[in-house]
């Protein structure tokens, strides 16, 4: 498959700098799971002044409440959820240090802002493909706030994951650019 990136977790400031809106990619390594409740319990903690419960630095987060896994599954089906309600959190864990976040839709102006001031990358995850997803993961552990369940942090394990880069750590956003791209002139 050529012209698909490769990534390897944990990012690095170089790889972050050579990816553009609308590369294809995969990543191998280490993610975590966080949606809305884990978001809000991280950036309390941080306001309380006390540890996050995973270092976020150069790390990817992707907006997920996986399903429960079958017998001889590692995971459920694990598409990701809309990214814009994790956008009032994404700032404060950019400036931890977080290279990276997965998940659908477009963000905020401020999350965008943060992205390029802290060098960081919003991927897309393919809709309608959380079994193809799954299939990824080879490896899923709940590592904080159990409580929430499907919406508990989960450190995976991912081998190829697919992804296409949505707004890159220069504020090019694919969601905007492939409206022009595709926009019929008047």
């Amino acid at each position: 498959m050529s012209g698909i990136k490769k990534l390897t977790t944990p990012l690095t400031v170089e790889q972050i700098k050579n990816l553009k809106a609308g590369d294809q990619v995969t990543i191998t390594g280490v993610i975590y799971t966080a949606r809305d409740a884990a978001h809000k319990n991280m950036v309390n903690a941080l306001k309380e002044g006390k540890a996050l419960p995973i270092d976020v630095k150069d790390q990817i987060i992707y907006y997920v409440g996986p399903c429960p896994a079958k017998p001889g599954q590692v995971i459920g089906s694990c598409g990701p959820t809309t990214s814009g309600r994790m956008d009032a959190y994404a700032p404060v864990l950019l400036e931890q240090g977080l290279r990276g976040m997965i998940g659908k839709g477009p963000r905020s102006a401020e999350v965008v802002e943060a992205m390029k001031r802290c060098g960081a990358v919003y991927f897309a995850a393919i809709g309608g493909a959380a079994a193809v997803v799954a299939s990824s993961v080879k490896k899923a552990e709940v590592v904080a706030y159990p409580e929430l369940g499907p919406e508990a942090i989960r450190r995976l394990e991912v081998e190829d994951f697919p992804c296409i880069v949505a707004i890159d750590a220069e504020g090019n956003n694919l969601y905007e650019l492939g409206v022009k791209e595709y926009k019929v002139a008047e």
